[in-house]
């Protein structure tokens, strides 16, 4: 069978997550697909869109959902599909960087959100920013951590190079290590098991391994023409964009510097580089990462 349909028992015992499930169901080519995420303060009419990257899922929001509903937002933290308790593929390469553009547009539409502001890292920019650009007037705020949007003009990283090849030839991947290898402070026992419960077996865990393969890496890859285009927006962008990268993820090491050079709304930001973190910033320090959001809250 192409999707796989999490099952949601393997969840049970998460500690720390006591968060309301709710699911939408898009379309894609191989078969309507069902989405996780949480939503929660939804009586406000200001957003706190949370998107994740590769290998995690809503869990790594999890210090930071309700600070934020304090504040005032409805907080919206989607899986994306292949990750969380959204459903997933069988088959890696039914997995693409248009499929997840595609996937997150219809979440946005189907949910008809408004008055966002992105928190994006990893993946979760990747995805997020063309989700931004597609949607000029729905995203009001943007915040990037650990993320870009790569268009093959520029080499990836040494250490991006590294891990992608790790991700294709490991053959029992354990995917909360992962998570763990990419933290400043590790993470507990409770933690790992969070974050190794939505991959029981490796049938579910082709998204984690195809992720690292979308990016573009030349100008012929798939979808480098898509985010230049996305650049074309970016470089007129003059609503609130803040950069809060970690000091210590040598994956985006320096890749802030794109978005500060080339987008408008960069400036004048109160950019923050966040100490004592690394690709995960969220595990590291989440409060700093809630403090970046709020920090352009009334902008």
């Amino acid at each position: 069978m192409t999707i796989l349909k999490t099952d949601l028992s393997l969840f049970n015992n998460i500690v720390g997550w006591e968060f309301k499930e709710n699911f939408l169901t898009v379309a894609s080519e191989f078969g309507e697909i069902n989405i996780h995420y949480v939503d929660e303060n939804q009586d406000s009419d200001e957003i706190a869109l949370l998107m994740h990257g590769n290998p995690t899922w809503g869990y790594l929001y999890r210090n930071m959902i309700n600070p934020l509903k304090e504040n005032g937002y409805r907080v919206i933290v989607p899986d994306l599909p292949g990750f969380g308790k959204s459903d997933k593929f069988a088959i890696r390469y039914n997995y693409t960087y248009e499929g997840f553009v595609d996937w997150m547009s219809q979440f946005v539409e189907g949910l008809d959100l408004k008055n966002i502001t992105l928190f994006c890292q990893d993946w979760g920019g990747l995805i997020g920013l063309r989700l931004a650009t597609k949607y000029f007037d729905r995203f009001d705020k943007i915040i990037t951590a650990n993320t870009g949007l790569p268009t093959g003009k520029v080499q990836l990283s040494d250490a991006f190079g590294i891990f992608r090849e790790f991700l294709q030839i490991k053959p029992d991947l354990h995917v909360g290590g992962q998570v763990r290898n990419g933290t400043t402070k590790g993470i507990n026992n409770d933690a790992l098991a969070a974050y190794n419960a939505p991959f029981p077996d490796e049938s579910h865990k082709q998204g984690v391994r195809q992720f690292p393969n979308l990016v573009p890496a030349t100008l012929r890859t798939p979808s480098a023409e898509p985010n230049k285009e996305a650049w074309n927006i970016l470089r007129q962008w003059e609503k609130p964009f803040l950069c809060a990268f970690s000091d210590k993820d040598p994956i985006f090491e320096g890749v802030e510097n794109s978005f500060l050079k080339l987008v408008p709304g960069c400036k004048g930001m109160p950019h923050v580089t966040i100490e004592n973190a690394g690709h995960f910033l969220q595990e590291d320090q989440p409060e700093a990462c809630v403090e970046a959001i709020l920090s352009i809250k009334e902008l």
